[in-house]
């Protein structure tokens, strides 16, 4: 059997074709040899019956059997017929109608199944028994089994480049697919770096303009922290740190409760740090509350921070496209993260933000289980 290039929509129609070929072999060639049987001269019935057996056994290996038996019987077969002809033809001085009918059958059906390097000798060597035994001249049938043969070739060699380019079309057009998904998720990627930047340093100034931190060793230590962020760094941190840093000197009170949780990369936390961030400056700027809490609790393979606000609360469907803030600062920023932010408010009801990282727990966890419990206000 011919091999296959590895497309999809290609191979898939080798594959049928040379299915199929068998068992329409297998049934063309008993429907003739029945017919031919009905055709013979009454002396040489106890032949033609014979030849349907042997047609009927080929038949069955063209359907079960692998394609070097198959092929080698439907040799057997044709051959068979082709040298019985003398004894077969109906009309003296004319080729079989049954012999011609098999060499056709099989030259085409050939095709679908086999290289031509192996069915172009066993054609002629069947021609010429035909030619050899068949009365009468047999340069017509010749020149038909050939035209059918070389036609049937074509045919299946144009199927199979046709979906070979169909293959082709579909690879582009996937190609072309992955480069927009990567082209959009660069850019995700370049709008969620440059908002962590933009982040990044204002927090870092805002905090030492503000007075909330004057120790020039913390403010190098919250430099070369962000700093690790920005420049790809995975060094498990302190999540609290961070989130004590923005928690204070806010505009409203804060009341903060810190469970004991393990550190995590330092990218998470700053993802984390930073959406905290923006869900308390919107509280300051949007909800009118008269206080905001923050806690942060371990979860099973990470940790959750909330911050929730007793203000006015919103509806977030209505919230337009153009506030990035909870969409771009938050959600975002947690997603690319490999987080969630859940955003639950209604009108009237106060607005909380739950901020959850999970990933494999490092051993300073087990130990950070044992501590208490400390709160802030």
């Amino acid at each position: 059997m011919t091999t296959s290039p590895a497309g999809s929509v290609e191979s898939q129609l080798r594959a049928s074709v040379a299915q199929f070929a068998g068992p329409a072999r297998a049934v063309a060639t008993g429907i003739v040899g029945v017919f031919g049987v009905v055709a013979t001269p009454g002396g040489a019935l106890p032949l033609a019956f014979a030849l349907l057996g042997l047609t009927f056994g080929a038949g069955v290996a063209d359907v079960l059997a692998g394609p070097r038996t198959s092929f080698a019987l439907s040799v057997l077969r044709a051959g068979a017929v082709c040298a019985a002809q003398p004894w077969l033809t109906s009309v003296p001085g004319e080729a079989s109608l049954w012999a011609v009918n098999v060499l056709t059958i099989t030259a085409i059906t050939w095709q679908w199944e086999h290289p031509p390097r192996l069915t172009g000798p066993a054609l002629v060597a069947l021609l010429a028994t035909g030619a050899v035994t068949g009365p009468g001249s047999w340069l017509p049938v010749v020149l038909r089994v050939v035209v059918e043969t070389v036609l049937a070739r074509i045919a299946y060699v144009v199927l199979g480049r046709s979906a070979a380019r169909t293959d082709a079309a579909r690879a582009g057009q996937a190609a072309v697919e992955q480069a927009a998904a990567l082209s959009r998720d660069r850019r995700r990627r370049e709008r969620e770096y440059l908002a962590l930047l933009h982040d990044t340093a204002s927090a870092t100034f805002l905090a030492v303009a503000s007075g909330a931190t004057t120790d020039p060793a913390a403010v190098a230590g919250y430099a070369a922290h962000d700093l690790a962020i920005l420049t790809g760094g995975e060094d498990p941190v302190d999540l609290e740190a961070g989130l004590r840093m923005v928690s204070t000197g806010r505009s409203l009170p804060v009341a903060a409760v810190w469970d004991p949780v393990p550190q995590i990369p330092a990218s998470a936390a700053l993802a984390l740090v930073r959406a905290a961030e923006e869900a308390l400056r919107n509280a300051e700027r949007h909800s009118g509350a008269s206080s905001v809490s923050v806690r942060l609790a371990p979860v099973p393979g990470g940790v959750e921070v909330t911050v929730a606000d007793d203000g006015a609360g919103f509806d977030p469907a209505q919230v337009p496209p153009s506030r990035r803030g909870v969409r771009g600062s938050v959600v975002e920023r947690m997603r690319a993260a490999g987080g969630t932010a859940e955003i639950t408010s209604r009108p009237g009801a106060g607005t909380t933000v739950t901020l959850r990282w999970s990933g494999e727990a490092p051993d300073s966890a087990v130990e950070s289980a044992a501590a208490p419990r400390r709160t802030h206000a």
